[in-house]
């Protein structure tokens, strides 16, 4: 009867290292075979002696997990918790992880432009450990490579821009910048959830020459604003007069209105125009005299 046949060892990956599960082929059948043995003596040694009871006991809260060392390994590369699990103190060793939110300030970062123009940037990183046994065997402090690469990837990402891509895609660089950290502290364990550019600081002559500048264009605007104002009121008046002139009797009424308005401003000499048309038939009688 043929044997079924075996099937082919998966690599479980621990960053860039492929660790195959069957530990035999990793430790030898003479070492497992040497910690199974010292693990059930220690185990009898730790349960005869009460001292050691409360080494045992491990309590962690919802929000953290724990890395099991077991002679060194981290045995089946899985995290412990939350709650209560008993380990072995004489062969085990445990590290606790924050798995909740974590914010990085990245420090002042002085950039030069592409166009040439020196700033100040500074900006904040939210991250996260997703996966514990990654973080512990793959880096020494995560927190600081973490801080590390913010600050080269701050300086890679905007001092390939322009000053005014700066100052109006802040948007845009924050999400470049969050999706390259993601990418670098993957095999970290590191989860980057968001990344803010918060503050940008010029110098100070080149603020005074924007400032400049927006003023200069301010009174462009308003200049453009008065003169499309003197040409609808210039198109209005040229309407009203070609009304007015269809009917002699409006510029009457126009007058008595002029003269109402002259009247309500308490001024005691008021002129009243007298139209030429009333003055026409005089002037023809004194010519024919």
């Amino acid at each position: 009867m043929e044997s079924p046949p075996v099937k082919p060892k998966q690599p479980i990956k621990l960053g860039d290292v492929d660790i195959y599960s069957d530990e035999r082929e990793i430790r030898g059948a003479g070492g497992l075979f040497l910690e199974r043995v010292l693990s059930f003596i220690s185990w009898i040694f730790v349960l005869f002696f009460p001292l050691c009871w409360f080494s045992m006991c491990r309590n962690i809260p919802e929000y953290e997990r724990a890395v099991i060392f077991t002679f060194g390994r981290s045995g089946d590369f899985k995290e412990k918790g939350p709650g209560f699990f008993i380990v072995n103190p004489l062969t085990q060793k445990v590290i606790q992880i924050d798995k909740r939110l974590r914010t990085l300030n990245v420090p002042v970062q002085e950039i030069l432009t592409r166009d040439g123009v020196s700033v100040l940037v500074d900006a904040v990183i939210n991250y996260r450990v997703e996966n514990c046994v990654f973080a512990v065997n793959n880096i020494i402090s995560y927190e600081y490579g973490t801080s590390l690469l913010g600050q080269t990837t701050l300086r890679n990402v905007l001092g390939s821009q322009s000053l005014s891509e700066l100052m109006s895609d802040r948007d845009k660089l924050s999400a470049n910048m969050q999706k390259l950290l993601d990418i670098a502290t993957d095999p970290w364990g590191i989860k980057v959830e968001r990344v803010d550019i918060k503050d940008l600081r010029l110098p100070t002559e080149l603020t005074r020459v924007l400032a400049a500048e927006a003023e200069a264009h301010r009174e462009a605007r308003a200049k453009i604003i008065a003169a499309e104002g003197e040409k609808n009121a210039a198109t209005a008046l040229n309407e009203a007069a070609q009304v007015i002139a269809s009917n002699p009797a409006a510029l009457q009424l126009r007058y008595l209105q002029t003269l109402n308005t002259i009247a309500g401003e308490h001024q005691s000499t008021i002129l009243f125009p007298v139209p030429m048309d009333m003055m026409q038939p005089g002037a023809d009688k004194v010519k024919t005299l």
